[in-house]
């Protein structure tokens, strides 16, 4: 299947306890998670949904510092020449690039307002079962990623970085009152998320995504008993369905979506 550039492909999770965070987003996100049957991956855990693998957690790493929490990994055919797009355009190559063996080749990088990011070219024309279409509803995103989201210092910026590298587009905004707009990002069929001021609204900047469950309040009274953090929400979003931000117990951020099956 064609590589489409800029689709989110992968989620992951750098962690210094793997085991804490892993028995959380089990009970939380309704994964499965189970370390990779292949050596080479040096005790790196698959998170599967009815056997898609759809998240990473691996422990932090010395030779990467400065990645802790979620990274979001996007597609590219060439990650070589778009590392180096980065660069021209303002960014830093963090990371790599360097091949995974059985899986492709990555580099972490950063955008010109130093948010990182991941991008990855897959070994495999398999198309990546990670990330979901939008609006909600359809059981098969169940425990995918449905959504993504920058919240940056400087929007406009953000816009010309991410669309000299992806081809994205402005596609339409909401007002969010006094704290800007949020902006729709994608180009063509791929409408992957939104782009917000993390200046005006307060939030961290960095890429945040959102993984799609069943109930948004029993996901919401999972995360307080297994000890993690209601940040926002829930919060009604279009098609009926409602977002909330999260952290786990070690305070890496998380996003939430789906139905309120009571009211």
């Amino acid at each position: 299947m064609r590589t489409v550039d800029g689709k989110p492909i992968w989620f992951e999770l750098n962690a210094t306890d793997p085991d804490a965070v892993q028995a959380f987003y089990e009970g939380v996100a309704d994964w499965r998670v189970t370390p990779s049957s292949m050596p080479e991956h040096g005790g790196y855990r698959i998170a599967e949904v009815d056997g898609r693998p759809v998240a990473g957690i691996r422990r932090t790493m010395a030779e990467t510092p400065g990645f802790p929490g979620w990274a979001v990994y996007l597609a590219t055919r060439d990650v070589d020449a778009m590392a180096s797009r980065v660069v021209d355009l303002g960014g830093q190559i963090r990371f790599g690039p360097v091949d995974i063996p059985h899986v492709g080749r990555f580099a972490m990088v950063s955008d010109p307002q130093d948010v990182v990011f991941a991008l990855m070219a897959a070994a495999t024309p398999a198309d990546s079962q990670a990330f979901g279409p939008v609006p909600l509803g359809a059981e098969q995103t169940l425990g995918c990623g449905v959504w993504i989201e920058l919240a940056t210092p400087d929007p406009e910026a953000a816009f010309r970085f991410y669309g000299a590298l992806f081809g994205w587009e402005k596609l339409g905004a909401m007002p969010m009152g006094g704290m800007s707009e949020y902006a729709f990002i994608g180009r063509g069929d791929l409408r992957p998320g939104a782009v917000m001021s993390s200046a005006a609204t307060g939030a961290p900047a960095r890429w945040n995504w959102y993984v799609h469950v069943a109930d948004i309040d029993a996901a919401l009274a999972t995360v307080r008993d297994r000890g993690g953090t209601v940040l926002q929400g829930p919060d009604p979003i279009p098609g009926g369905s409602y977002s909330a931000n999260i952290a786990d117990p070690a305070g890496n951020r998380f996003g939430l979506a789906g139905p309120r099956q009571a009211v």
